[in-house]
């Protein structure tokens, strides 16, 4: 693919499982050209995932792309990890070995240079969005060179994942996401769990990735199979929920997904802490500051996902996917 053509991106994650999965997605994607990554604190310390951010490097042979720790913390409330979901060690509890290549400390002074120096660059964040509060608040005027930012966070109607109402990333800093839902000067493209739960592994997918691409099965099988046991353990589910790829596979294919312009906003207080309210029918009156997700062809963002990451024939994904799995086509 033309270099130019490409799109300029940052990953902004807290790798994380699916967020693992999400970057070897765009690592394995022509379209994207990923400028460099940035962890916070959120399924991992941020530390932490940035340490894993250099795994997947490794294993993609991309250790070129630099990585960036950024804020260890929300911006007012206690940090509570996502350990209990990921394993300790975020990936698993699958033991992989260390890269020894020093990663970069300053997550939003990187964001805000490229934006300064870039022009049309695109922000997926896939974790908590404290660096993305952080980097706007100390420069605003470079963000009028961010043209896309995809969050994969928030839920419109479906039930949350760490409360009643509430997504993780939204909940783990409410200030943070709210502080973008309302400064940023880009709408904020959310893909929350309304479509991400509809991209569910299972073990018949991998089973047919060990058929065809035995060791890139060998390596999603140490990192997932924690995340299987942990969905069995609280949802009975057969498999496991991968969300962040989608959201860099939207990014790359809108027409995967469809949905909305709404007033959105974050619930910072009380029973409803980090509930997204999305103004569907416009009650307030106010201008649109989001773009909600709310229909997927899970089936086609299957394909697509297995084909960039293991390689895997697209005509034959079409072929054999409806037959072992649920996911749905449009």
């Amino acid at each position: 693919m033309n270099a130019t053509l490409r799109k300029k991106v940052i990953i902004d994650c807290d790798p994380g499982i699916d967020d693992s999965l999400a970057l070897m997605l765009a690592l394995a994607s022509p379209e994207l050209d990923v400028l460099g990554i940035t962890t916070v604190a959120g399924n991992v310390p941020s530390d932490l995932g940035a340490k894993n951010a250099l795994k997947i490097l490794a294993h993609c042979h991309q250790l070129k792309i630099p990585v960036y720790r950024g804020a260890d913390r929300p911006l007012k409330r206690d940090y509570v990890s996502a350990q209990d979901t990921h394993g300790n060690d975020g990936l698993g509890q699958s033991k992989l070995p260390e890269i020894h290549k020093n990663y970069h400390s300053n997550a939003c002074e990187f964001i805000n240079e490229t934006l300064r120096k870039e022009q049309d660059v695109t922000l997926i964040a896939l974790g908590p969005l404290t660096n993305i509060a952080l980097a706007h608040q100390k420069d605003p005027k470079v963000w009028q060179n961010c043209t896309r930012f995809v969050s994969m966070g928030g839920n419109f109607k479906s039930f949350g994942n760490c409360s009643p109402v509430a997504e993780y990333n939204y909940w783990c800093d409410p200030e943070a996401a709210a502080y973008c839902f309302e400064h940023l000067p880009v709408k904020l493209e959310m893909i929350g769990l309304d479509v991400t739960r509809k991209m569910l592994f299972t073990p018949n997918i991998l089973e047919l990735i060990y058929q065809n691409a035995p060791k890139e099965a060998e390596f999603i099988q140490k990192i997932t199979r924690f995340y299987f046991d942990f969905h069995w353990q609280y949802e009975k589910v057969i498999g496991c929920v991968i969300n962040d790829p989608l959201a860099v596979l939207y990014t790359i294919f809108p027409e995967l997904c469809a949905g909305f312009d709404a007033n959105t906003q974050i619930v910072t207080s009380g029973v409803a802490l980090g509930q997204s309210i999305v103004d569907e029918k416009n009650f307030w009156h106010r201008s649109p500051n989001s773009h909600v997700l709310v229909k997927v062809d899970s089936l086609k963002a299957m394909q697509l996902f297995l084909a960039r990451t293991c390689g895997l024939e697209l005509e034959m994904l079409a072929q054999v996917l409806p037959q072992i799995t649920s996911l749905e086509g449009k």
